[in-house]
């Protein structure tokens, strides 16, 4: 019996095509800040698949978890997702990126960023 050793994980370049393949479908009807949203939800998970290849089988679980429901995610009366599959998606992917303690993935929406730009730069000048 011989044993192979791989870069990377059986499905890990299956998961990162899913990902690329919805945000190409998403890129046709999406704008604005949704279009930002899904790009962002979809930069987060290419980086989990690839950093979790060779981590445990219940982290992998998790990311392909993640990937499917932001892949599969759809409203019934069409086959791309709607804002709000959007926002559950990101939600999903956000708590997932929270257990496996990678928070520079975290996948913020343009009306959460200047609360948090704002805090930072008070912060900021109260260190001036």
């Amino acid at each position: 019996m011989t044993v192979e050793e791989h870069g990377f994980a059986p499905g890990t370049d299956v998961l990162i095509r899913k990902v690329d393949s919805h945000l190409t479908a998403l890129r046709g009807s999406l704008r604005g800040p949704e279009l930002e949203l899904a790009e962002g939800l979809a930069r987060s998970l290419r980086e989990l698949v690839i950093s979790t290849a060779q981590a445990s089988a219940a982290d992998r679980g998790q990311v392909r978890a993640a990937v499917h429901y932001f892949v599969l995610r759809r409203e019934s009366r069409g086959n791309l997702l709607s804002v709000r599959s959007l926002a559950a998606a990101q939600r999903v992917v956000n708590k997932v990126v929270r257990q496996l303690g990678r928070p520079e993935l975290l996948v913020e929406t343009r009306r959460d960023r200047p609360a948090r730009e704002t805090a930072v730069s008070a912060g900021d000048a109260a260190l001036r």
